[in-house]
């Protein structure tokens, strides 16, 4: 079955600022789309649920509403520690949230929003 969610759209005010944070918090490099003016594209394949960071009118950041979950890649604890270092703050510690779920934990962003990041339970990828 196909995914249900295909992309996510995260809100920014300041697309340098959110371009150098989530390329920290990552590990990897953030590409911003010259044919489309305040855009960067977050890493991913062709084909996956993926998201870009998005400068716009219509959108602003914020901690409530929809919330969007980042693979870990197994290693939580370290993306936290990573949004940390680049300016952004730990709102909850990674947590297991049992065999069904996996780990969860959440920071808040560079720019003001409330991101989650998952590792699948033991056994799942």
């Amino acid at each position: 079955m196909a995914n249900t969610i295909v992309w996510a759209d995260i809100p920014v005010t300041d697309l340098g600022r959110a371009v150098k944070f989530y390329g920290a918090v990552l590990q990897a490099e953030i590409r911003t789309m010259p044919e489309m003016e305040g855009v960067a594209l977050l890493p991913g394949e062709q084909g996956d649920v993926s998201a870009d960071l998005a400068l716009t009118e219509n959108s602003k950041p914020g901690t409530e509403g929809t919330t969007i979950y980042l693979n870990s890649y197994g290693d939580p604890e370290g993306m936290l520690e990573r949004a940390a270092a680049a300016g952004g703050k730990v709102l909850m510690a990674a947590k297991d949230m049992g065999p069904m779920i996996g780990s969860l934990g959440f920071f808040l962003d560079s720019e003001g929003n409330r991101i989650g990041v998952h590792k699948p339970p033991e056994g799942m990828s």
